[in-house]
C-alpha cells in the first residue's frame, strides 16, 4: 500500500504537517475529554487559559496573513490595488452597519467568519488532494464530505436548543428550532460519513493507496466541529475545539508557504529576512503575539473594561460609550480581523498570484 511518508502530499514535512497542521483538530478534542469538568460545561476561562487560547492564538493567527500580503514587498506591489481597497471597503462598511444596529454588525462578522472557518478546511482538503487524480464522483465525495464536517454541526447550532455559547456575542446567529429538519439532517450526516468511509475502504483495497493528510484533515474537521458544537455544550470546550483547530494551522500554512518563496524572491525587505531568516520562526511568532497583544488591548481599555490586569498599559484609556464614537471605532478595531476574512478569499487563489 502507497501509504509511507515519501507517497504523501505533505505541504512541507511530515513531520512539521503532523504537528502544526493536522494535530492541532485531535490535541485539542483530546485536551477536553482528559479534564471534562473544566471543559465541557464551563463558561469560566482560566485567565492565563484566555490569554493563551484568545490573545495568542485566535487573534494573533489573523496578523499572519500580513507575511503573505504587506509585509510581502513583492506582493504588495503587485496587488496595490487590492490590499487598500479591501480595508477601505470593510471599515465603510462596518461603520454603516454598526450605526444602523450594533447587534448586525457582530452578526454579519459572525457569519463572516463562519464561511471563512468551513474554506479554510476545504482549502487544506484541497491541498492534500492535489496529486490525486480521481473521477469527478470520487472527488464530489470529499467536497461533500469536508463541507458536511462544519455544515451538519452549524445546521445543528442554529436548529437546536440553547447553546451555552456563541461566536462573537449573544444573539449573532439566528435561531429557527426545527426538530424534523435536524433529524433529517442527522441521518445526511452519517450517510454521508458512511458513503466517504466506503469510498476510501474501496480505494484501499483496489488501489493499494491511501491519501494519510488528506483523511487525517476530513476526519479532524469532523470531530473537532462536532464535538465542539453537537456533543458538547460549554464554551470553553467550543472555543478550545474551535480556535485552536482553525488558527494553528493556518499559521502554520502561512509560515511554510512564505518561508519556501522567500528564498527564491530577489527583493528581500529586513522585516522578511528577520522573520524568515536565521532563527525566523522565533521572529515570526512574536511579531504576531505583539499585534494580538496590542490590538486586545485596545478593545480591552477602550470597550470591554475586562482584563485590565493583563492590559495594564491600557488600562488608563477611557471607556467609550457613546454610540456615535463606538460606529467608529468598534469596526475600526475590527478591521484586522474583516480584512483578514475578506483578503483571505483572494490570496489562496493561484490566479490572483500571491
Amino acid at each position: 500500500m502507497q501509504s509511507n511518508k515519501e507517497n504523501q502530499p505533505w505541504l512541507n514535512s511530515a513531520l512539521s504537517d503532523m504537528i502544526f497542521i493536522l494535530s492541532p483538530s485531535f490535541f485539542s478534542l483530546l485536551l477536553v475529554l482528559i479534564f471534562p469538568e473544566q471543559f465541557q460545561n464551563s463558561k469560566e476561562f482560566p485567565l492565563a487559559y484566555w490569554v493563551f487560547l484568545i490573545v495568542f492564538i485566535d487573534v494573533a493567527h489573523v496578523y499572519s496573513t500580513l507575511y503573505r500580503t504587506y509585509f510581502n514587498a513583492e506582493n504588495l506591489r503587485k496587488q496595490n490595488t487590492l490590499l487598500i481597497a479591501i480595508p477601505i471597503f470593510c471599515y465603510i462598511t462596518g461603520v454603516i452597519v454598526y450605526q444602523f444596529d450594533g447587534l448586525w454588525f457582530w452578526r454579519i462578522l459572525a457569519y463572516l467568519a463562519v464561511y471563512h472557518f468551513i474554506r479554510q478546511q476545504y482549502g487544506f482538503m484541497r491541498l492534500y488532494s492535489r496529486t490525486e487524480k480521481y473521477t469527478w464522483v470520487l472527488t464530489s465525495i470529499d467536497k461533500i464530505a469536508i463541507y458536511t464536517a462544519t455544515l451538519y454541526p452549524l445546521i445543528y447550532w442554529h436548529l437546536s436548543s440553547k447553546r451555552n455559547f456563541n461566536w462573537f456575542t449573544d444573539g449573532d446567529f439566528f435561531k429557527f428550532q426545527n426538530d424534523s429538519f435536524l433529524k433529517i439532517s442527522g441521518f445526511a450526516y452519517i450517510l454521508i460519513i458512511v458513503i466517504y468511509a466506503i469510498k476510501e475502504l474501496t480505494t484501499i483495497v483496489r488501489e493499494r493507496k491511501l491519501n494519510i493528510p488528506r483523511n487525517l484533515i476530513i476526519l479532524g474537521t469532523f470531530l473537532s466541529w462536532y464535538f465542539g458544537i453537537v456533543y458538547f455544550n460549554g464554551d470553553m470546550a467550543f472555543t478550545t475545539l474551535n480556535v485552536i483547530s482553525h488558527g494553528i494551522p493556518y499559521m502554520a500554512l502561512i509560515w511554510f508557504f512564505e518561508k519556501k518563496k522567500f528564498k527564491k524572491v530577489k527583493f528581500k525587505t529586513r522585516l522578511m529576512k528577520l522573520c524568515f531568516g536565521n532563527f525566523g520562526l522565533f521572529y515570526f511568532v512574536i511579531f504576531l503575539l505583539a499585534f494580538a497583544y496590542f490590538e486586545e488591548g485596545l478593545w480591552d481599555g477602550l470597550i470591554w473594561k475586562e482584563h485590565q490586569s493583563v492590559f495594564k498599559p491600557f488600562s488608563w484609556l477611557p471607556k467609550v460609550t457613546g454610540s456615535e464614537l463606538l460606529s467608529l471605532l468598534v469596526p475600526l478595531l475590527a478591521l484586522p480581523q474583516t480584512t483578514h476574512y475578506v483578503l483571505d478569499g483572494f490570496i489562496w487563489r493561484t490566479k490572483n498570484q500571491f
